[in-house]
C-alpha cells in the first residue's frame, strides 16, 4: 500500500496542504510545533477515523474564524493497494445543535461515494508510533483496549461493527441495571441485552484471542533481535470473560486447556480452541450467573470493555517494573510486529508512521531499528535532529522540511 497524494484543509495547524507523497522512506524534518505530528495524525485518521490523542474530533479543526459556528476540516488521500488506486476523503464538520451547542460529525467518501465509518475503516491501513503511545504499555487498561481496537478494526472483517454494536448494547444494559437498582423491577428485562452483549462481545473476544497470539509470536521474535537476545517479550491477553476460567473460578473444559491455568504468568496460554459459539454461550451464562451482583452494583462487571493486555519481558511486567528504555523498545517491537501482522492479514503493507522514533534509544538500538524499517513499503518519520539517523539511511530517504504548517522538499 502506498499513499501517493495528501490534501489537508483546516486540519490542526494546516490551513491548506497539498502534496505528492514519495514512496519509500520520507523524513519530515522541523522544529517542535511546526506540524510534523499533525501530518502523521491526519494520515492515521484515514485508517481509523479517530485520533489517538485528541479527546474529540472538534480539536482537529483549524478554526480560521473563531466566530463562525460552522467549520470543516478535510483530509483527502490518493493511495494504491492490490485492489487498485483509490481516493479516500474524510470531512469533520462542526455544526451548532440547537440546545446543545457545537458538535462535530464525520462524512466519509471512498472513490466519490459516501460510506458508513465502519465500511471505510480498513480501506487504508496505517501503523502509528507516537511517544505518547508508551502509555499502551505502562498506562491505564483502556489505553491497551483502545490500541487493540484501532489495530484489529483495520484488518479484521466486521470488527468495527461488532465493537459499535457491543458499545451500544453495553450502554443500554448499564442504564437498565442502574434503573433496576434504583427502582427495582423484573431482572428478566436484562435477557434481551444479555443476548446482544454476548453475541457482539464474543466476536470481539474471539478476534482478540487470535490476534494477540499472532502479534505475540511476531513481537517476541523482533524484540529478541532488538535486545540482542537478552529479553523475551510476551503479550499476555487477559479477557474479563475468560473461556478458560468462568466467574465460578473453575476452568472450563478439561485436559491441556484447563491445566494451563497452573502455569506461570509468563507462559503462553492458548485459548484459540474455543469457537465463536462456545464463547458466546459461555459469556451469556456468565452474565446470568452475575446478574444479582450486577443489579446490586448497577453496572456490567464482565466483558471485553474490561479486558486487559499485559507486556512482560523475561517474566517482568513492564507496565509496573519496566524502565523507560524497556517500555520504548517493547512498543517499537510491537509496532513493527503490527506492520507485519497487517501485511499477513490484508496482503498489503500498511503505511508506517513514526514520530521521533529514535529519541531515548542508544546508538545500537537506533541502528537495529532503522535496518528493520527497510522492509516497509512506505514509511513517514518525523525528527527534529537528523544527526540521530545514520548517514546511509538519510541518503536513501526523501527529506522534507516542515515549518509553520508548510511542507516542502529540503
Amino acid at each position: 500500500m502506498q499513499l501517493t497524494h495528501l490534501s489537508l484543509t483546516n486540519f490542526r495547524n494546516f490551513s491548506r496542504l497539498d502534496m505528492d507523497v514519495p514512496g519509500g522512506t520520507l523524513l519530515l524534518v522541523g522544529a517542535n510545533a511546526q506540524g510534523k505530528t499533525s501530518l502523521l495524525e491526519a494520515v492515521y485518521f484515514l485508517a481509523t477515523l479517530t485520533s489517538f490523542h485528541a479527546s474529540s474530533d472538534r480539536q482537529l479543526i483549524n478554526f480560521i474564524d473563531g466566530r463562525n459556528p460552522l467549520a470543516v476540516a478535510r483530509i483527502v488521500a490518493d493511495f494504491t493497494r492490490r485492489s487498485g488506486s483509490h481516493r479516500l476523503e474524510v470531512r469533520i464538520i462542526q455544526e451548532n445543535e440547537p440546545g446543545n451547542g457545537p458538535r462535530a460529525r464525520k462524512e466519509v467518501l471512498l472513490d466519490g461515494l459516501k460510506r458508513k465509518g465502519a465500511e471505510a475503516i480498513g480501506q487504508f491501513n496505517a501503523v502509528l508510533f507516537l511517544p505518547q503511545m508508551l502509555a499502551v504499555v505502562d498506562g491505564a487498561p483502556d489505553e491497551r483496549r483502545r490500541y487493540l481496537n484501532l489495530a484489529l478494526a483495520q484488518v479484521i472483517a466486521h470488527y468495527a461493527d461488532a465493537l459499535a454494536d457491543y458499545t451500544r448494547a453495553l450502554t443500554q444494559r448499564n442504564a437498565l441495571l442502574k434503573q433496576l437498582f434504583e427502582r427495582q423491577g423484573d431482572p428478566a428485562q436484562l435477557d434481551y441485552w444479555d443476548e446482544q452483549l454476548a453475541a457482539h462481545g464474543a466476536q470481539l473476544i474471539h478476534a482478540r484471542i487470535r490476534s494477540t497470539q499472532e502479534l505475540d509470536r511476531l513481537a517476541a521474535r523482533l524484540h529478541l533481535e532488538l535486545t540482542h537476545g537478552e529479553e523475551v517479550l510476551r503479550l499476555n491477553y487477559q479477557p474479563a470473560y475468560d473461556p478458560l476460567r468462568p466467574p465460578n473460578g473453575r476452568a472450563n473444559g478439561s485436559g491441556e486447556a484447563a491445566r494451563q491455568l497452573g502455569l506461570p504468568l509468563d507462559a503462553p496460554i492458548d485459548r484459540s480452541s474455543y469457537s465463536l459459539e462456545s464463547i458466546r454461550r459461555g459469556f451469556r451464562e456468565a452474565l446470568l450467573r452475575l446478574r444479582s451482583e450486577e443489579v446490586a452494583r448497577g453496572v456490567t462487571t464482565i466483558g471485553p470493555h474490561r479486558d486487559e493486555l499485559r507486556f512482560q519481558a523475561n517474566g517482568i511486567d513492564l507496565g509496573v517494573y519496566g524502565s523507560r528504555g524497556q517500555v520504548r523498545t517493547a512498543m517499537l517491537a510491537l509496532k513493527i510486529a503490527e506492520m507485519n501482522w497487517m501485511k499477513d492479514k490484508s496482503g498489503d503493507w500498511p503505511v508506517l508512521l513514526l514520530d521521533e522514533v529514535l529519541a531515548e534509544l542508544d546508538t545500537t538500538r537506533r541502528r537495529d531499528l532503522l535496518e528493520r524499517l527497510a522492509q516497509s513499503e512506505q514509511a513517514l518519520l518525523t525528527t527534529t535532529d537528523l544527526d540521530l539517523f545514520v548517514p546511509e539511511f538519510v541518503q536513501r530517504a526523501s527529506l522534507w522540511q516542515v515549518h509553520n504548517g508548510r511542507v516542502a522538499p529540503r
